[in-house]
């Protein structure tokens, strides 16, 4: 008997092919300016999780470029003013922007986010010799 032996291409060649696409589109969630001159496609679902208050303490974009430490688990309210391609985003509050890095499941489900809507991120701090951002782990409208 004669066995069929698959051979799968390894995630990384498979998703290279993929990435000019994922690279040019804002999140399906986001409908603000945009670096990639793309269309928002349509919002897609989020996997539930906890949207109640959080022990992470709140801090401006200043306060966290001035002493915040790499890793530092933080919150920032503000604005999501522009899509700067990829998962990349430039976030802005009244002291100060910085890049901050939004997965597409990261948005809310079934909701868009302008430019003028104020959110809260959850997340945690990169500081490195060169780049420096914000990595989003939970974002939600503030009303």
């Amino acid at each position: 008997m004669r066995s069929i032996r698959l051979i799968a291409l390894p995630l990384a060649v498979a998703t290279a092919f993929a990435l000019p696409l994922a690279y040019a589109q804002p999140a399906p969630g986001y409908t603000g300016p945009s670096a990639a001159a793309a269309t928002p496609a349509p919002a897609q679902g989020q996997a539930s999780g906890y949207t109640g208050p959080s022990s992470v303490q709140l801090v401006t974009v200043k306060q966290l470029l001035d002493t915040g430490k790499d890793d530092q688990h933080a919150r920032l309210q503000g604005r999501i003013v522009s899509h700067d391609g990829d998962d990349k985003y430039t976030f802005a509050d009244d002291t100060g922007r910085i890049t901050v890095e939004v997965d597409a499941k990261r948005f809310p489900a079934g909701q868009t986010v302008s430019a003028e809507q104020r959110v809260e991120l959850l997340g945690e701090f990169d500081k490195g010799l060169r780049k420096t951002e914000f990595e989003v782990d939970r974002l939600t409208l503030v009303r």
